[in-house]
């Protein structure tokens, strides 16, 4: 994949191209080309040194949970739903949920991998356990 400028992307601030990016069915993540250490949130300039030598990697998908909730709600307003917290193999960590298996059953060092789905009308990273 060719690296796309962090800053200018084409006209476009960082949140816009990761969502573009879903949209067209892929999960990327930035990488400090200095330093090599991946982050998970779309931003402009590395935390901690101000670099702005990020780019654009497509994420493995794989991951493991670092910590995990059950949400709580009545059936007519769309019942439990699990959001956790999730370390991605590149380094970061990422806040998603864990779908296709009861919310309860999402535990923390569980093996998990990124789907893309549609969350409320957009594209959203998800993430299924390792074995589906």
């Amino acid at each position: 994949m060719t690296a796309t400028d962090p800053i200018h992307g084409e006209g476009k601030g960082p949140d816009r191209i990761f969502r573009d990016a879903l949209a067209e069915g892929r999960f990327l993540i930035q990488r400090s080309r200095s330093s090599g250490r991946c982050y998970f949130f779309p931003r402009l300039v590395e935390p901690g040194t101000g670099a702005t030598d990020l780019e654009w990697i497509e994420a493995s998908g794989e991951g493991t949970v670092y910590a995990t909730t059950v949400v709580r709600n009545r059936p007519e307003k769309g019942g439990d739903h699990n959001v956790c917290m999730v370390d991605l193999k590149e380094g970061c960590r990422m806040m998603s949920t864990v779908v296709d298996i009861a919310p309860a059953d999402v535990k923390i060092g569980m093996a998990v991998r990124a789907r893309i789905d549609t969350l409320n009308g957009e594209p959203a990273v998800v993430f299924v356990p390792a074995g589906q």
